[in-house]
Parts: structure tokens; sequence; C-alpha cells
């Protein structure tokens, strides 16, 4: 960004101070604790979008695996050195199973190696490592004996990488299944796997998988460890899921239906992505979703990270962007029982019905659920009369879970005064607000919550994310700029943790070569991943809440923008620390001074964590992942004031021990 573009941005948003201002003094009074901070208060938003799912926290590495896509060989290569029709078909049993209905049959003549075979391309290819072992399953049935299946892994040249035989012995009408692991001799980032057949005979493939062996927690068939680390690194109070519009469909029938995603996995009706074909410009014809990653896994998650469970489930209406299909009123029933399903399967005895399906995949225990959304960014009177009918029955039975109530699209306009009107006349537990707004729009919004009610309903910041110039494409869309108007902006939620139940940033990943949307917090390829600047905003928030919100005011004022400072302060009652954050949103150095009342005694030293760049431009990639990444040290304390000096365009967090 060019110099003159970054002044004529800052005085607009009013941003800039002279170098001549006078030091200012920040008051921080740590013996008045205000609202108390929610341990959910910072969490993640994940939605399968920019192929955050399949191809990406999904660890399965083969694309298509099953055959249901439109296209029912997309992903696959039938290779063969002499040609014959009906060699390799597509069998549909649609009567027989209607949520995994399609297979291959392979017919082999007397066939060698390298003469027959299968090849998949991957999600835009597949991250191999050398040294790691791969696990190779497949479901098959065939009338005899008689065929071999050599598995293995190649580059982008062909070059074998390491590789295993598979020889299915049993036979007869009924289906089974068969594993082979091998190790890989060499890295590449775009393979493939090829199948090649030896022998003679008619078989029948179904569900062909391929697992690194380096799965979260080593799970087999489980999720990509590296992404799963990113998250459990940011000790998220919450994980919402599975969105987003994902949750909506652009019509009903392409809904987000949690049933349909437990049980076995073959069981698991795979269907199209609504990402697939949203974005005329970047369509992904290849995007479904399988539901390997269900809702099982979505709590397990959540369990493994230590994080609450945010579930949004459909109101009965799909995207009003998309179609404005809704189910009428009096065919709401199923949807309600979803929900109240959901929570059995969640939280139900072992002996109840839904609750019996959990300890049956292996998790006797509940998972506590205690909150849950109804429908995503829906609006207007028919969302209204259909989340009444699931409050009633929700609280009717589980008087103890929250509700999260969407209140549409942006945060002020008319649909959205009247959604938060009617849910606070219904006395919601929780609206759920989104903003996907200019880093300008944040930085002026600081105050926005210091006006609201203070009662029973909670706010949800639930998707929001700075967007900077759209001019700028990809991941350097996820720059310092948006990151520190977004820092900025969160002093103003945390200042409010009396309103302000939780927030998440959105969306949450995106693969570098099949992205959507930007921008997003985390960025991976098939074998790297990198946190944006806005990740580490977030992480900094989360690993430094506190317990309690205390007034830090710059001439007896919140500090929210007075010459382009932004400021909150919190302790934490169980360490007894006093935890501060200061944004300096300028092009400036500043150094000010930190007066703390109402402590006793303090430490001798205090921890100082700093993010800052030398352009509003900055921005991490796989070459650099750490260019815009926080740098920790600690300063000597003297007395009750604390100088802290500034870079420009930062974000300081200060940690000083109360004695």
């Amino acid at each position: 960004m060019k110099k003159s573009t970054l002044v004529t941005y800052a005085f607009a948003a009013g941003l800039f101070c002279s170098s001549a201002m006078a030091q200012k003094v920040l008051t921080v009074k740590a013996n008045e604790p205000k609202a108390g901070i929610q341990p959910t208060m910072w969490g993640v938003f994940f939605e399968d979008i920019n192929f955050g799912a399949d191809g990406g926290l999904y660890a399965e590495m083969i694309k298509n695996r099953s055959f249901e896509f439109a296209k029912p060989l997309m992903g696959w290569t039938v290779q063969h050195k002499k040609f014959k029709e009906g060699v390799v078909l597509v069998l549909n049993r649609k009567e027989e199973n209607s949520a995994n209905p399609r297979f291959i049959r392979v017919t082999a003549d007397k066939v060698a190696k390298g003469d027959l075979g299968l090849t998949n391309a991957g999600f835009r290819g597949m991250g191999i490592k050398k040294g790691l072992r791969y696990d190779f399953s497949v479901m098959y049935r065939q009338q005899s004996a008689g065929l071999q299946l050599h598995v293995e892994l190649v580059d982008s040249t062909g070059k074998n990488l390491g590789g295993a035989t598979l020889s299915p012995a049993e036979a007869g009408n009924g289906w089974h299944k068969q594993q082979v692991s091998f190790t890989a001799n060499e890295t590449a980032p775009n393979g493939k796997l090829n199948i090649w057949f030896e022998g003679n005979g008619v078989i029948d493939l179904d569900m062909i998988s391929l697992f690194p062996g380096d799965t979260w927690k080593n799970r087999p068939g489980g999720m990509r460890a590296d992404m799963v680390q990113m998250l459990a690194d940011m000790k998220p109070g919450f994980v919402r899921f599975p969105g987003g519009c994902i949750v909506e469909g652009s019509e009903l029938a392409t809904r987000y239906q949690w049933k349909k995603t437990i049980g076995p996995l073959e069981e698991r009706q795979l269907i199209i992505n609504r990402w697939n074909y949203e974005y005329a410009n970047r369509p992904f014809p290849d995007y479904f979703q399988s539901f390997g990653l269900g809702f099982f896994e979505y709590f397990q998650l959540c369990e493994d990270i230590g994080a609450e469970p945010v579930p949004i489930l459909n109101c009965g209406m799909a995207c009003q962007f998309n179609s404005s299909e809704v189910a009428q009123l009096s065919e709401l029933d199923p949807y309600v029982q979803d929900a109240l399903d959901l929570v059995e399967f969640a939280n139900g005895p072992v002996t109840s019905k839904w609750g019996k399906v959990r300890a049956d995949m292996g998790h006797p225990a509940p998972f506590n659920l205690k909150m849950m959304g109804i429908g995503n960014e829906n609006w207007g009177p028919q969302y209204i009369e259909r989340l009444q009918v699931f409050t009633k029955a929700i609280k009717a039975k589980y008087p103890d879970v929250k509700i999260v109530n969407s209140s549409g699209t942006d945060p002020d306009s008319e649909r959205y005064h009247y959604l938060d009107d009617e849910l606070r006349k219904m006395n919601a537990d929780i609206i759920d607000e989104h903003y996907y707004r200019p880093p300008s729009w944040f930085l002026s919004n600081a105050k926005r919550y210091d006006t609201f009610p203070r009662n029973n309903v909670k706010v949800f910041a639930g998707e929001y994310a700075a967007h900077v110039d759209w001019s700028i494409r990809g991941e350097k869309r996820n720059n310092l700029q948006g990151a520190i108007a977004e820092a900025a902006y969160m002093t103003g939620l945390e200042r409010n943790a009396d309103v302000v139940t939780m927030a998440s940033y959105a969306p949450l990943f995106a693969h570098i070569d099949a992205w959507q949307w930007t921008p997003d917090l985390i960025w991976t390829s098939n074998l790297n991943i990198y946190g944006s600047p806005s990740y580490y905003v977030q992480k900094l928030y989360s690993l430094n809440k506190g317990t309690h919100t205390v007034p830090i005011t710059l001439n007896n004022e919140v500090v929210a923008g007075q010459d382009s400072l932004y400021a909150s302060a919190a302790i934490d009652k169980n360490s007894n620390e006093l935890i501060v954050k200061i944004v300096n949103a300028s092009d400036k150095a500043q150094t000010n001074t930190l007066q703390l009342d109402g402590i006793k005694k303090l430490a001798k030293q205090a921890s100082l964590i700093v993010l800052s760049g030398a352009e509003l431009t900055a921005s991490n990639s796989f070459a650099e992942p750490l260019s815009v990444a926080p740098k920790e040290s600690v300063i000597d304390l003297k007395g009750k004031k604390v100088e802290i000096a500034s870079a420009p365009y930062s974000f300081t967090v200060v940690r000083v021990k109360m004695m």
C-alpha cells in the first residue's frame, strides 16, 4: 500500500496523532473489578468453507472415496494399457443403500501390474511426508479371490514414494474391509495414489481411503494434527460448528442434518457443499461434504481442547439470499425434534436412544452440552415465529440449555433492529451478531456495546473480521491493518464483558489452493500451516483474558480512539495478575504511562507481549509464517507507574503480578 493511501485512510478513520503530542497517562483501577469475563469469551468458528473439512481438518486424503460426487469418477482416473469397455463400471444400489448407493466394479482378465489401475488425485494433490506411515483401507466384495491390489504413492512426476500389496481374501455376497499400511520414503507436496490390479477376477470396491499415521491423538481416520494443534494452542473457550451458511443450505434439501453425520462412515450420506457453486468467479465442482468430520468428532474435538461446544442447527429455513425456502410451521416438528435429540445425543444417559448411539460410537460419558444456536443469519418475522416454536420446546425439556438467536447478517439495519427488538422482548438468552466490515468500522465502533442494556440478554459476536481493500486477494488480505483494527475493537468487547459473553473470528481455515472467501484466520497447504496476524490477535486475547474487567481510562474516559489508542484491562483472580491490552492504531510510536491504582504491591518485573509490523500491509506466508507474530520480553517496574512504548500499528499485552 502506498504511503499516500495510508495517510488518506488514516485521516478518514481519525487515526493519526502528532509526533509532538505529550505523553498520556492511562489510569487503571485494579481494585474495582466490574464485569466477570466468561471462560467462553474468546472462541473459534468452524465452517466447511475453503476446503476446511474435507481436504483440510478431516485428514482423509482420497477425494470422492465412495464415488458419490455428482460425477461419480471425479478425482479418479482409470489407467489401462489395453482398453476394454466395461473394465471399470460405477454401479448404483440406491434401493439397497440410499446413504451410499454407488460403488465401482473392476473386471480384470489376467492383468499384470501396470496394465489396469486407478489413480486418485487427492484434494489439490496429496501432501506426503518422508518417514510417515500411511494407512490404506477399502471395502470390497468378490465372488472368488484372485486379484491383488498394489497400492502406491507417487509424486507429481510419477516416482514411487512407497506402497504395499493388499490381497482381498474374503469371498461371497457380503462386503468386507481390509487395510494395509506402508511408509513413504520421500516428501512431496502434490502426490497421488495409484491402485494397480494384478490377476484375474471381478471385484467391487467402495470407501477407498488413505490416512496419514500422524492424525490428532493418533486416532485412526482422525483429524489433521497440525490444524488441531493451532486451535489447541489458542485455548478457545468454545467451538461454533458447523457454520455458518452450511447450516442453512441453499435449499432445505442441502441443509446440514446432524443425524446424517454420525455412525459408521459408510452410512453417512454425502451431499454437495454450497461453496461448490456459491461464487461464480471461484467455482469448485469437486467440493462436497463426506461428513467424516461429523457431530461426534466435533464434540470429541471440543473435549480434546477444553472448549465448550456451540452447535448451530437449522430452524426450518434455507438461506434467504439463495432461495428463501422455509418449512411450513405445520411441518416444523422434525426440525424441532432434531434439536431435542441433539441434546440427548450430547448429554443423555446410555439408556436413552441417542445417548446409546453416542456410547456405541465410543463415548459413554456425556459431552455436557450447555448451549445451542437455532438458525444462522436468518431474519424477518418468519424467523421469529419459527424460533418461538423451537424455544418453547427446548426450554420445556431442557430449561438450562442456553439458546443462541440470530440477529441477521449485519450490525445496523432495519433487519437487525427488528430482530434485536423482538429477541429482547422474548428475553432471549444470547443474540448472535455478525459483521464483516472495513477496518475503519471496527476502529469507530470500539464503543458499540458501552450503551447496550445490562440485563440477562447477552451478545455473541459470532462472526466477524476486518475486510481490507477488496483488490487484495488471497492470503495477503490477512494483513496487519485488519488485525490491528480487530484488536482495537476487541478492547470494547472485553470492556463490555457483562454484555458480550462470546466472540469468534470467521472463517477459520483456508487452503491456499482452494479458497472461496478471504480473509481467514489460519492458512494451510497440503503439508504446511501458518497463522495470520489476526490469528495471533485472537490467541493473545484468549490466553490473556483474565476473570474480571477493571476500569482503564484516559482523561476519565474509556480508551477508545483518543490519539489512536484503544485499551482494556482485567484482573485474573486465579493468578492474581493485572492484564492490560493497548492498541496503537497510528503510524507513530507512542510512549504512554500506565498509572496502576488500587494495588498494594507489584512484582519487580512485568511481562510484555507485542504484535507489530513495519507496514499495515505486513502479512504472514508459508515462506515467512512468523513475519507478524508476538514477541515477548520483560520490563522492570519501579513504583506503580509503568512506561509503555507502543510501536506504530501495534498490539501490546502487559501482565503484572499483584503481590
